[in-house]
């Protein structure tokens, strides 16, 4: 190809777009639905009773690799149960500013406390909102979830981390709630 031609070839894509017909996104309006595994704002999860499932480990914090979480746990007494831990964490929050969406901190919980929503609208004109705190966070209380502070109601701790609850009643063992147990799930069973 001669070498006056090279303009002509560095224009070829321009040329042939300019006449196509222009894709118009519809965003506010018509929001596309997003992938099932979508990595989107973070959600605090509850129990089946309302009480909180993270016990302030502070392992998400420590897996973030942009520092975009901070936690305090504080010990949980019988008079004042946030969790069915020992600990709870009395303050969570979330540095939007900084987090890159990655899901390390997800991977980390070993309560499944912390899991990712489809929710992608985090953008703001105010830097002070996008530092999500506890009560930001967490999940909205069900039909029969009680608020915190309040005793344990699905049984001992090993109760509630093999799934008490899930099943028919709140008030039952999970061998008699019909609930699934954390080994039945390794098997390849899902809730």
């Amino acid at each position: 190809m001669p070498k006056f031609l090279d303009p002509v070839a560095g224009f070829g894509v321009t040329f042939r777009t300019m006449f196509r017909k222009v894709v118009t996104e519809e965003y506010p309006e018509h929001k596309k639905p997003t992938a099932p595994r979508f990595h989107g704002r973070h959600q605090l999860n509850r129990h089946p009773d309302g009480l909180e499932k993270c016990v302030g480990c502070e392992l998400c914090a420590w897996a973030c690799p942009a520092d975009a979480i901070y936690v305090e746990g504080a010990p949980n007494t019988e008079q004042e149960r946030y969790s069915p831990g020992e600990r709870y964490g009395r303050v969570y929050q979330i540095n939007y500013l900084r987090c890159i969406l990655c899901g390390l901190c997800i991977e980390a919980c070993p309560t499944r406390a912390l899991t990712m929503t489809n929710e992608y609208e985090l953008a703001d004109d105010n830097r002070s909102d996008l530092i999500y705190e506890k009560q930001d966070l967490l999940a909205p209380l069900l039909a029969g979830m009680e608020e915190p502070p309040h005793p344990m109601r699905l049984g001992d701790q090993g109760d509630y981390y093999r799934g008490a609850g899930i099943g028919s009643g709140l008030d039952q063992p999970a061998e008699r709630a019909g609930s699934t147990s954390i080994d039945t799930l390794d098997e390849g069973s899902t809730r």
